[in-house]
């Protein structure tokens, strides 16, 4: 079915030589990838899944015929893996079905990726969080169910695709379809409440991070990839601004000029918090930097304004259109 679609949707198009297929294209990272690709003279296929169509193609992971069918119809010079079930709550009590998405999927497409060069989006989760910063050599040691995952993922990756590259990255946000699409636009609801008083969590330190700063450097690292053999293995990429949730929360009412005075640090947290998480896994992005890879992030307050402003204004334009 994968491979019908595919071939129905395209079979006119006049492909450019440079191709790329992005899975996960209809989540957060996924966009801004398949949107950075597409900008920059690459022709791109997403896949997605429950909310593919019918802009991009769909397509279940874990369906091993059905994902040779999309690599061997479009046959792509680079696929980033940006698929994944990246809740650790979630990953904690739907283990089995996350562990399919996040191990097993990307060993298949691994297997598939006999001479493309693959991307796979990993996470700062797979340390423990105790003696950052944390390089690309040292040893990981998740603490969640979802940090041990993605570490499987990526061992999965580079032995069925030894010439694949793994890119980790730490909690991400950019423009949303909900807020709750990322861990940090989601505070969005403590900033707008206002005239309530709201506890937001302020012991774990976080490196926010912009997904189209992310989705450059996947597509920077592609590209010199096709002139360079030596680009594949582990990477770290970071925003560079450190900041506890609340800190956050506080620079997200900053940037939009609302009080933030209602917003009480926490400073130990509650029990039955879920997950445990890394107290601060900060990445050392030293090799990209060294490879003229790396990309100079943009300010926090700037691009949390980018990624919220389209949707509130879409938000407001609706309740005036409908109510």
């Amino acid at each position: 079915l994968a491979s019908y679609n595919y071939k129905f949707i395209f079979r006119n198009v006049d492909i450019p030589y440079r191709r790329v297929l992005v899975t996960g294209a209809t989540g957060l990272l996924g966009r801004a990838v398949y949107k950075e690709f597409q900008n920059n003279a690459w022709h791109a296929l997403g896949c997605g899944y429950r909310r593919a169509q019918p802009r991009f193609l769909r397509c279940n992971l874990t369906d091993e015929d059905a994902v040779r069918a999309v690599v061997q119809d479009f046959q792509p010079h680079v696929i980033v893996h940006c698929a994944a079930e990246r809740r650790p709550d979630v990953v904690e009590h739907h283990t089995e079905a996350a562990l399919n998405l996040n191990v097993h999927a990307s060993g298949t497409l691994a297997k598939e990726a006999a001479g493309i060069f693959l991307i796979y989006i990993s996470t700062d989760y797979v340390f423990d969080g105790r003696n950052p910063p944390y390089g690309e050599n040292d040893a990981p040691n998740p603490l969640n169910v979802y940090g041990k995952s993605k570490l499987e993922g990526e061992r999965e990756v580079l032995r069925h695709s030894p010439g694949a590259a793994v890119l980790r990255v730490p909690i991400l946000y950019g423009e949303v379809e909900r807020v709750d699409e990322s861990a940090v636009t989601v505070l969005w609801d403590k900033v707008q409440e206002g005239a309530e008083s709201c506890s937001v969590e302020h012991c774990q330190q976080r490196f926010p991070t912009y997904v189209n700063d992310v989705a450059r450097v996947c597509r920077q690292m592609a590209e010199r990839r096709l002139q360079d053999p030596s680009i594949r293995g582990i990477f770290h990429y970071s925003g560079k601004e450190q900041m506890t949730k609340y800190e956050m929360a506080c620079a997200i009412a900053d940037a939009f000029n609302l009080p933030s005075s209602h917003l009480i640090p926490m400073t130990e947290q509650p029990a039955g918090a879920g997950a445990q998480r890394p107290q601060n896994a900060q990445l050392e992005c030293s090799r990209l930097e060294l490879l003229g890879l790396g990309v100079e992030p943009i300010p926090f307050k700037t691009a949390v304004r980018d990624s919220l402003w389209p949707f509130l204004y879409d938000k407001r334009w609706r309740q005036t259109v409908f109510h």
